[in-house]
């Protein structure tokens, strides 16, 4: 498997190749977006376009990440003009262990089932459709485009308006569109999809504003990563101490929809096949620490890091003071 993450020193940006300890930068292309171009345009496989263009400076991987170097992480793709190309997106109660976290947030007794685990069972009952067939749709929900999008070591940000901020450890997809409307997986990458659970838990309804939050990806892109079990860790740091941490699963084999069907029914609509856009999907949560009653604070770190997709993904939790006044429209005279 071929790592990479996106750089910047200053106005000037590199890829570079994960080479433990260090970083190979590339020579080639300044972004996953016009590697990605490289390969299209010339048919050739994109691992071959990294491998043939692996020859810049060697970086101290630890310094970057630490941010001791000149040398920043970026997100590990974007879009090279406007992030409004960027589409970022996710879907929920995808994994056998969400769902009943999920029904729990909602509230309901042992004997009521919920809209939640009614579309749960309905992906465990036709979520892994043979090949060529379409099977059970997922819940769906819009993130925003890439300007929500941070590096590892970003703040996300628990908006004036939030309720509350929480961790969701993920692997998200990338894709990037071709000229002929095709949806092309780049690869994959650690993510954390952070949602405010307290809004979401007073009424299911709420998801969708839940969900229109700062998120984070990476630090590094996995091209062709093995994606059959996939187990990961997070943590919640406090301070020096460790408050709350839980090994968690992801992959094939701990899901309900199988991967064919999640990007069928993400690029089923025409308007997520527009040539030239990039989309992040996150594929669902395995657990949260909002489910053992873990409230997040200002200055938390929450860490995440999935076995085969390279170092931690970490982000404090940044905390914006409470929005006293509403936001108002201005009608013309």
């Amino acid at each position: 498997m071929i790592r990479l993450v996106q750089l910047q020193h200053g106005a000037t940006r590199s890829v570079a190749v994960v080479e433990e300890p260090t970083l190979r930068l590339l020579t080639g292309a300044d972004t996953v977006y016009r590697l990605v171009e490289a390969a299209l345009k010339t048919g050739r496989p994109l691992t071959a376009i990294v491998e043939s263009d692996v020859a810049g400076e060697r970086l101290d991987y630890d310094q970057v990440y630490v941010g001791r170097s000149p040398w920043r992480l970026l997100v590990p793709v974007d879009h090279p003009v406007d992030p409004a190309r960027t589409l970022v997106s996710g879907t929920g109660l995808t994994h056998l262990g969400s769902a009943k976290n999920r029904d729990a947030m909602h509230g309901k007794s042992d004997d009521e089932l919920t809209d939640s685990m009614r579309m749960f069972r309905r992906g465990l009952e036709g979520g892994r459709p043979d090949p060529g067939s379409i099977g059970a749709p997922p819940e769906w929900f819009y993130k925003g485009n890439g300007g929500v999008l941070r590096a590892h070591g970003e703040a996300l940000d628990v908006p004036g308006f939030a309720e509350d901020g929480g961790e969701e450890a993920e692997v998200a997809g990338i894709y990037i569109v071709d000229s002929e409307g095709r949806p092309r997986r780049v690869g994959m990458a650690v993510g954390n999809e952070f949602s405010d659970h307290v809004f979401e838990r007073s009424n299911y309804l709420n998801l969708a504003g839940s969900k229109l939050r700062s998120c984070a990806l990476g630090p590094e892109l996995v091209i062709q990563p093995d994606f059959a079990a996939v187990s990961g860790r997070v943590t919640i740091e406090r301070g020096a101490a460790e408050l709350w941490s839980k090994n968690i699963s992801t992959g094939a084999a701990e899901m309900c929809h199988s991967l064919a069907n999640l990007e069928h029914h993400h690029f089923k609509f025409d308007g997520h096949r527009r040539p030239g856009d990039v989309h992040v999907h996150f594929y669902g949560a395995h657990s949260l620490s909002f489910a053992d009653e873990i409230q997040l604070t200002d200055g938390d770190v929450m860490s995440i890091q999935f076995a085969g997709f390279g170092r931690a993904l970490r982000n404090p939790v940044r905390a914006a003071e409470k929005m006293r006044t509403p936001v108002s429209a201005v009608p013309f005279e």
